[in-house]
């Protein structure tokens, strides 16, 4: 039940059908897909996966494959996973932080931080490496054996062996790699490039006071998915390094992407997940990366344009998750500077839309018209608004720089023991909500009051600005505003007791089962907070 709820409910792709067209969006739909899960959970035999091409993250001009499960054989992966993912997150080394519950690219970002930081710091060299198409490239023989016992590691052999189908090409079998989009694959990438720090040279203290802690002298390999930087005393050190992970992962199907692949000296920098990292006269500071900046201004630019013949509202609402989601992935670093002159940009921007837009109106009169103090929190007389609603455009600036908080090296949701540190962690870690949403989710000690499980689960915050956007639309506009925030119990004022966030699928079966049952009266919706 759980792994069907996950995937039919959840996951942003449960509207993403595979190659037999079926997706499951009612009650009826999801609760018939339970039952023939449980029936087929020793005979199921898996379907080929559809393929699809859609833009890489870093470069959108470039296409990355990606395949989509059909919906039984998705929801039989999240039940593999269940299953699978406690062992593993046992024996996972400390510094891997790629798809894995409640680890996230900023606590990768912070590992770094943590380890080249200060004046004395001694591990100025860097091993900036990629691995050349990790998923589709991992050695189907290794992976099996790596499974070991796993009961369920025929299922995944079939999974690994199952194909993929693409439109005007057909069929071709899968050799090797794990297909993108299916739940269980990242999982697998992990399990299969698992041994990595040891294979760097990566040694940790086993006792005293210094227990967990890395051995002077050892490199420190910090993993993200297939993104490594493994962090080195000399230049001769990265270079031995890059050897032995060379012969490490030859027998799993993969290799270094040269071109991405090189030693660097931290006062030259290099850039990760969005992030360029670099000493300035003894002083380590992580700031966004150029490149990351330049394709935010692109794509603003690119909005505006197509938004000329829009209203201010349409500005608004196609900038706001943009801006919001930037600033939330890059407030934990040192972004002040870049926040102001984004603003800086985006007034230019929005000046110029403007202008466009009444080019037959004088200059005090589109200031006028498009420009105040919208924003009653803040004394700021240049805020983008609509005149007629009172609606406004954010700005970067207003995001609170926040440091992240890293979490403990071995630390998983999984282990019963660790409960109160992942409860305290999450109430420690704030998303970028209002205030007044906060202090819900606070008093709420961030359980949906429906299902009682985590509002936000462990495996959030999102991992990249284009995530974090999606998040802010699909959950703090359009689940919040329409679900999450949702008066349960008697009638009240929308700002009593009485509001409460709800998960956006509880909410829908919610309204599901009072259609059915009409002498049921539900309390009416409040307002956003």
């Amino acid at each position: 039940m759980v792994s069907v709820r996950q995937v039919t409910q959840r996951n942003t792709g449960r509207k993403t059908a595979g190659i037999d067209g079926e997706v499951a969006l009612t009650p009826e739909a999801r609760t018939q897909m339970a039952v023939r899960v449980h029936q087929t959970a020793s005979s199921w035999r898996p379907r080929a996966v559809r393929r699809v091409y859609i833009p890489k993250a870093s470069n959108r001009a470039k296409l990355r494959p990606l395949g989509i499960p059909v919906l039984m054989d998705r929801c039989h992966q999240q039940r593999v996973r269940n299953a699978m993912e406690p062992e593993w997150e046992a024996r996972f080394e400390p510094k891997s932080y790629g798809f894995r519950p409640g680890r996230s690219c900023h606590d990768a970002i912070a590992a770094t931080f943590i380890t080249c930081a200060g004046p004395r710091a001694k591990r100025v060299w860097a091993l900036d490496s990629d691995l050349a198409a990790a998923f589709d490239k991992i050695d189907h023989s290794h992976l099996l054996r790596q499974l070991g016992s796993f009961p369920a590691r025929d299922m995944i052999r079939d999974w690994l062996k199952a194909g993929v189908f693409e439109a005007g090409k057909g069929f071709a079998p899968t050799e090797e790699g794990t297909p993108q989009g299916g739940p269980i694959s990242p999982c697998l990438l992990n399990v299969a490039l698992h041994g990595l720090e040891e294979a760097a040279g990566v040694c940790y203290q086993t006792s005293g006071t210094r227990a967990g802690q890395v051995t002077p002298g050892s490199p420190v390999a910090i993993r993200y998915a297939d993104d490594v930087a493994v962090l080195c005393h000399s230049q001769e050190q990265a270079g031995q390094v890059k050897a032995r992970l060379t012969e490490w992962l030859a027998p799993r199907g993969l290799a270094f992407n040269e071109d991405k692949t090189k030693i660097v000296c931290l006062s030259e920098g290099f850039d990760t997940l969005g992030f360029n990292v670099r000493r300035y006269n003894g002083k380590l500071l992580i700031k966004p990366s150029k490149a990351a900046v330049r394709r935010l201004r692109e794509r603003l630019a690119a909005e505006m344009r197509t938004l000329r013949g829009g209203n201010a509202m349409a500005v608004i609402a196609k900038l706001n998750p943009i801006i919001r989601g930037w600033a939330a992935y890059y407030r934990g670093v040192v972004s002040s500077r870049v926040f102001r002159w984004l603003d800086s940009y985006m007034f230019k921007l929005l000046y110029k839309w403007a202008r466009w837009r009444h080019s037959n109106k004088p200059k005090f009169w589109i200031v006028g018209r498009y420009f105040g103090r919208y924003n009653k929190f803040r004394n700021d007389r240049w805020v983008f608004g609509d005149r007629d609603t009172g609606a406004y455009l954010v700005k970067f600036s207003w995001t609170a720089i926040e440091r992240h908080v890293p979490v403990k090296g071995a630390a998983s949701p999984d282990d019963p023991a660790l409960a109160a540190y992942w409860a305290k962690r999450r109430e420690k870690i704030k998303p970028p909500l209002d205030k007044y949403t906060l202090r819900l989710l606070t008093s709420q000690h961030g359980l949906c009051p429906l299902c009682g499980d985590h509002l936000l689960s462990a495996d959030q915050p999102p991992q990249s600005p284009r995530q974090w956007e999606t998040w802010w639309l699909s959950i703090t506009r359009r689940a919040i505003a329409a679900s999450y925030l949702t008066h349960h119990g008697q009638p009240g004022a929308p700002h009593d007791d009485q509001t409460r966030l709800v998960h956006a699928s509880c909410q829908r079966a919610s309204q599901a089962r009072q259609r059915r049952n009409p002498e049921f009266q539900p309390a009416a919706p409040s307002r956003l907070a």
